[in-house]
């Protein structure tokens, strides 16, 4: 019995906006009949217009210099029809699994930083995305290429990478100037890297002896972070001053919000919900780990009368347990859509605060700051490294360990006087 085709795949080229670099991208377009979708797939080329993609692919005899062009993109759309045959029934999962977005057999960097890309973004994890997204206009800029391979990378590649990225003025790298970047900035870029030749490796596609990373290879760098965490003094300075204007007080509501509820992050506290809230805790999933940690239990958060303040003066009206505490988040807004809305109300909060905490002359605050303060004082007045970890919701104890700003120079004077009174 013949099974029914339901499917159709095409090369497509996507002149609704052009790239950065005044190119059209070619995407792979497959229609399935029996769901009426259309979904489109990136692949490596680009052309600078239409005519000049209908010459290479739409003709019935392309120019010789075509010829080998016409055969790669004559490659994919047959690795494409290939991937399909194989399903007994069509499906848009199915077939980016057996495609693997056209990696399988070329060993494409970028490809792979594009489909984890668009699974972060499907699944919501909008900031994750554009991390990859930067990590790859990074790597981009450096190699000035539009396809790299895994076998290319090495530790001597990175290395050149490392230096490239963070010199300045003088160009190290025909077609490209490099930018100066910070070595924390480089560490961010290089764990997506990372990250994807492990998603690589897993998926068989190369081989373990090629990972670059690690002991006697190369390490990504990771600065010893910065502390962040107020003093006492600076926190009741800060709680006890009354705010310039109404936008300060707003600011100076939620920083305190946030660091009386466990240094709750804003994503979080835009996400919370009525079902949340009970009328002592807030008990929620975090945002930043729902999706990698599964079994992680809720965290619940004791409210105290100054959060319960908060809530009952910027709080919405609760019209459902589905409804949003605060209205910072819109109803059904896209994930996109939300990443903006709360990276609105950070700039906010932290614009305001910090004209607030200036005028105190107590510097480099921010929401961040919140969280961190709370770690480090909670740890100062005696609750143990684990208990602020679950409070936090780390999944390590590094990680909290690396919020903690260490004992203030009275409690380490207080101690070694102690040593002495036998």
């Amino acid at each position: 019995m013949q099974i029914q085709k339901t499917y159709a795949i095409s090369l497509f080229l996507d002149t609704r906006r052009k790239k950065a670099n005044g190119l059209f991208p070619l995407k792979l377009r497959v229609f399935d009949s029996s769901t009426r979708k259309t979904k489109l797939y990136s692949t490596k080329f680009e052309f600078e217009t239409e005519k000049h993609f209908n010459s290479v692919w739409k003709t019935e005899k392309p120019r010789k210099i075509y010829e080998d062009l016409r055969l790669e993109l004559l490659a994919v759309e047959n690795q494409a029809n290939n991937a399909a045959k194989t399903l007994t029934v069509f499906t848009f999962e199915g077939f980016e699994q057996a495609m693997k977005f056209l990696t399988k057999g070329r060993k494409n960097v970028f490809s792979y930083y594009q489909q984890a890309t668009e699974l972060y973004r499907q699944n919501g994890q909008i900031g994750t995305a554009t991390n990859y997204e930067q990590s790859l206009k990074s790597l981009k800029r450096f190699c000035q290429k539009e396809s790299l391979l895994f076998t290319e990378i090495t530790p001597q590649w990175l290395r050149n990478y490392e230096q490239f990225m963070t010199t300045k003025g003088k160009t190290v790298q025909p077609g490209s100037k490099p930018k100066g970047l910070s070595i924390t900035t480089i560490g961010i870029y290089l764990r997506p890297l990372r990250a994807i030749f492990n998603t690589a490796i897993q998926d068989k596609l190369i081989t373990a002896d090629l990972y670059p990373f690690g002991h006697r290879k190369y390490t990504i760098p990771a600065p010893k972070a910065t502390k962040k965490a107020l003093t006492k003094d600076q926190l009741k300075a800060l709680f006890e001053a009354t705010p310039q204007t109404p936008e300060q007080e707003k600011a100076k509501a939620f920083w305190f919000f946030s660091y009386s509820c466990n240094g709750l992050n804003f994503a979080d506290i835009a996400r919370l919900k009525y079902k949340n809230l009970s009328a002592e805790t807030l008990s929620f999933q975090r945002q930043k780990t729902k999706n990698t940690n599964r079994t992680q239990a809720p965290i619940n958060v004791f409210i105290t009368d100054f959060a319960k303040q908060v809530i009952e003066q910027y709080g919405s009206k609760p019209e459902s347990p589905e409804s949003f505490i605060f209205e910072i988040l819109k109803p059904k807004s896209t994930p996109e859509q939300q990443h903006r809305q709360i990276q609105n109300f950070v700039r906010f909060v932290n614009q305001h605060f910090k004209k607030f905490a200036d005028n105190l002359n107590i510097p480099n605050v921010s929401t961040y700051t919140a969280r961190h303060t709370f770690a480090t004082n909670s740890i100062r007045q005696g609750a143990t490294m684990e208990f602020v970890s679950e409070a936090l919701g780390h999944s390590s104890l590094k990680t909290t360990k690396g919020y903690f700003a260490g004992f203030e120079s009275e409690t380490r004077k207080q101690f070694a006087e102690k040593l002495m009174q036998f």
